[in-house]
């Protein structure tokens, strides 16, 4: 259905978008009881070392388990927990059940150079509603600096 609608879902698949500007997306990589078919290193065999690496992982915990300090993917960009669609995000408290299972779980995380982006979706499962956990379209904004202009 994906490929009649103009999708082309990468299933371990990297694509160049141009200028050595990569884009990865690995099947499901999730905790038990989730599936783990992403096969990250196939994904990343014939992308160049030196280039830009943005990674669509589905579920978060890929990314301290497959990726931080292990790839040179710069943004990772994952969802899954929905931020169990109950919490608090308000005041500078940012708060879920969810934090239990997942330690990063919604919004921006970054370890040395490399960063996690989790959106919280705007989709339920189960209970077919929000309390305190907005749904969410993310806009990136992205602006090329040399490696050597990166500030830590």
């Amino acid at each position: 259905v994906h490929k009649q609608i103009g999708f082309h879902p990468l299933l371990n698949e990297a694509v160049e978008l141009g200028n050595n500007f990569w884009l990865l997306g690995v099947e499901n990589w999730g905790k038990p009881p989730f599936r783990q078919s992403g096969e990250l290193l196939k994904t990343l065999k014939d992308v160049p070392e030196d280039s830009f690496k943005i990674l669509l992982s589905h579920d978060p915990s890929h990314f301290d388990e497959e990726v931080c300090g292990k790839t040179t993917i710069s943004l990772t960009l994952s969802g899954h927990t929905h931020g169990m669609q109950f919490g608090i995000e308000r005041f500078g408290l940012k708060w879920s059940p969810v934090s239990f299972k997942y330690s990063k779980w919604a919004g921006l995380y970054r370890v040395g150079k490399q960063f996690l982006y989790v959106n919280r979706g705007f989709g339920f499962l189960g209970f077919p509603g929000r309390v305190g956990i907005y749904p969410e379209i993310t806009l990136l904004t992205l602006h090329k600096f040399s490696k050597y202009q990166f500030k830590n």
